[in-house]
């Protein structure tokens, strides 16, 4: 078995796409499990982890990403631990709809039929921070947040599950490439709370460039920080909308 934390899920199902390095027990399982994100029970599992304040990899509409509860100060220590990420370089956050992306970010100045146009997708939309987004971990020196809302079912739905902000950042080491399936990151296994398996989620190396991220936290203007896999496309969206570039 391998060393760590031992971890209780409720009704664990699909311990037949559990493998190396983790093991499994009376219901108890080790830390670096993988789990399909098809299993009847992958969703409630994940968000029991993020609960408990674990970090997790799951699946993304653009590469495979590290996560945990963006209000638990230990937990985004551990995240940046992990990830080998200078802590004053921000992650996003990750949110299931609309509603969610105005209470824990500012942006009552940014319409809904902006919105529409960019999300659910691959765009990080950067906006101040609001009261409830409280952990002094999260982005610290900063008043802004990134605010992702995926366009992938699984995470997602993960996220409506656990009902608070998932911080969110790619699942690889500062400096390395961005990844595309589980296999790649598997040197971090060991040290996540599980590993949600998706399966492959590209072909083509142009989605490594993961999200797009614009600032959209001054009314009326943009920034483009990111170009990322949809730039082209939010540009003209915010653009139309009478945004104008910083």
């Amino acid at each position: 078995m391998v060393k760590g934390r031992v971890l209780k899920l409720i009704n664990f199902a699909g311990l037949r796409h559990m493998r190396s390095p983790a093991s499994a027990m009376n219901g108890y399982v080790t830390k670096g499990v993988v789990i399909k994100s098809d299993d009847m029970c992958a969703i409630r599992q994940a968000a029991n982890l993020l609960e408990m304040g674990q970090v997790i990899a799951l699946p993304t509409d653009t590469v495979y990403g590290l996560a945990c509860n963006a209000n638990n100060p230990n937990a985004i220590q551990r995240l940046y631990e992990i990830k080998g990420r200078e802590e004053t370089k921000p992650v996003a956050i990750c949110v299931a709809e609309f509603q969610d992306l105005r209470h824990w970010g500012k942006a009552d100045h940014l319409p809904d039929e902006l919105l529409g146009q960019l999300l659910p997708g691959a765009v990080t939309i950067v906006v101040n921070k609001s009261v409830y987004l409280d952990n002094p971990f999260l982005n610290p020196g900063t008043k802004k947040i990134g605010i992702r809302i995926p366009n992938f079912d699984f995470i997602r739905n993960v996220s409506k599950s656990f009902r608070f902000p998932i911080a969110l950042t790619s699942a690889n080491r500062s400096s390395e490439k961005s990844t595309l399936n589980v296999n790649e990151f598997e040197k971090l296994w060991s040290s996540l709370g599980a590993v949600f398996d998706g399966g492959q989620l590209g072909l083509q190396e142009e989605q490594r460039a993961a999200s797009t991220v614009i600032d959209l936290s001054e009314k009326g203007y943009y920034k483009v920080i990111r170009d990322g896999v949809a730039g082209e496309h939010t540009v003209r969206v915010v653009q139309k909308f009478g945004f104008r570039e910083v």
